[in-house]
């Protein structure tokens, strides 16, 4: 069954959103604590810059959907949105992303 997310346009985006939230959810709750309370800036570094090539693939991702699965704008503002507000890509993966 997961081999089958590979195989449509909203699969792989299923998948990077998924990598992109775990990325961010990581930096909140493990790497900002490492960094700021116990002088750990290294995995924040890390984490951070794997954090923000996975925010820009998945930006580009769903821009890409926007446009190939034509997309409205209130869905492309959601999606979007998402991915700056913590545990909203798993939100919108659960309500919105497994039903298209």
């Amino acid at each position: 069954m997961p081999s089958q997310l590979f195989k449509s346009p909203i699969g792989r985006f299923r998948v990077i959103a998924f990598l992109e939230g775990l990325s961010f959810i990581t930096i909140l709750f493990v790497t900002m604590p490492l960094k700021y309370y116990y002088q750990q800036p290294t995995p924040n570094l890390v984490v951070g810059m794997l954090h923000g090539v996975l925010f820009m693939i998945y930006l580009y991702a769903a821009f890409r959907l926007k446009i190939s699965e034509n997309w409205d704008t209130r869905l492309t503002l959601k999606t979007l949105a998402a991915s700056v507000i913590p545990f909203g890509t798993f939100y919108m993966d659960h309500k919105v992303f497994r039903h298209l």
